[in-house]
């Protein structure tokens, strides 16, 4: 349809049906419509919210931790040249449990007084782990820290609505957990909050008031946008706890089996609330980049097993397992006895 109509598409219907759009990821995430804006994905999201952040001012700090993503960090560190701040890192303990979680990002934001701005990850893409976002978020709006929230990988995966983050400002993802195609997501702003990011590029399209205008990448796909509906409505018909409760089902089937496998260091704790679907494990002593990829090579080639390798954890390079919705038991059934080989453990 957008391919015959083209142009008359874009110029006649395009506007309504993306505030359509806009509307129904609103209420299905727990916010007004004058909160949301689409984005092409959580990066572009964040991106936005960080570069956009101005109540930065030279001298202040701004903080992140190792499991962050690559591209947030990224921005983080630009902002070192933009506002002229400190940017400091700093690593997640590992093995994590939920309170020294706490501890570490206390102890960051007590070393680091004049912090201003701390970005935090709901699930971390390298290891899975699940941070005590609203606790977190707390603990810094009590020093008069704001914190922008990278929820890609949380939302559909995990279940909750925006506001109990308690954050002013998150990224989304809509192609990731919640299966819309490639090139989709949304940005969040609390409604008070708006003055606090620029407009993207000095955007005249839309009011200085309107989160609209936070957002300005040209034409987007057009067709993407359009299918969110439905991704959403199979979202909401599988019911979020309902998908939560599989997924991490399916991750308990396989973590369960091979943590006591020798030389396996399982790094997403077994901890109530402190993992979803994603899990992530490397062999012992086995932290290079070469190391890792031989065995997702092995896996895949020798087992028919896909994993990912990841990088950027502060103890070493990792592998990391996300089984899917439609991920059997028997598919893991498959990476246990392979994990079993490996390491030259018997797979009970």
């Amino acid at each position: 349809m957008i391919n015959y109509q083209n142009s008359y598409y874009a110029r006649q219907h395009a506007g309504a049906d993306f505030e359509t759009v806009r509307a129904r990821v609103a209420e299905a995430v727990g916010a007004g419509p004058e909160e949301i804006a689409l984005t092409r994905g959580a990066t572009e999201a964040l991106q936005l919210l960080i570069g956009g952040y101005n109540r930065l001012k030279p001298g202040d700090t701004v903080l992140y931790a190792d499991l962050d993503y690559d591209s947030m960090q990224y921005a983080m560190n630009a902002l070192k040249t933009r506002r002229g701040v400190d940017v400091v890192r700093f690593d997640v303990p590992e093995p994590a449990t939920r309170q020294a979680v706490l501890d570490a990002y206390a102890r960051a934001l007590d070393a680091n007084p004049k912090t201003k701005l701390l970005l935090l990850t709901h699930v971390s893409h390298r290891t899975g782990l699940v941070m005590p976002i609203a606790e977190i978020v707390r603990m810094a709006k009590a020093k008069g820290i704001d914190t922008i929230v990278d929820a890609a990988h949380s939302w559909g995966q995990l279940d909750f609505k925006v506001g109990e983050l308690e954050a002013d400002f998150v990224g989304f993802n809509l192609h990731k957990w919640i299966g819309a195609p490639l090139g989709v997501g949304f940005l969040y702003i609390r409604k008070d909050r708006i003055g606090d990011i620029d407009r993207d590029m000095g955007d005249e399209d839309f009011p200085q008031t309107d989160i609209r205008s936070r957002v300005h990448t040209g034409t987007v796909n057009f067709a993407t946008v359009l299918t969110v509906p439905a991704a959403l409505a199979l979202h909401q018909e599988i019911g979020a706890a309902a998908k939560q409760a599989r997924l991490r089902h399916l991750r308990d089937y396989w973590v369960s089996r091979v943590r006591p496998f020798k030389d396996i260091e399982i790094l997403t704790p077994d901890e109530v609330g402190m993992y979803g679907a994603i899990t992530s494990f490397r062999l012992a002593g086995k932290t290079s980049k070469a190391d890792n990829e031989a065995v997702v090579a092995k896996l895949r080639d020798g087992f028919k097993v896909h994993t990912v390798r990841r990088a950027g954890v502060a103890k070493g390079q990792c592998i990391r397992v996300t089984p899917a919705l439609y991920t059997e038991e028997a598919d893991l059934d498959r990476l246990v006895e392979a994990l079993a080989v490996i390491t030259g453990t018997k797979a009970g």
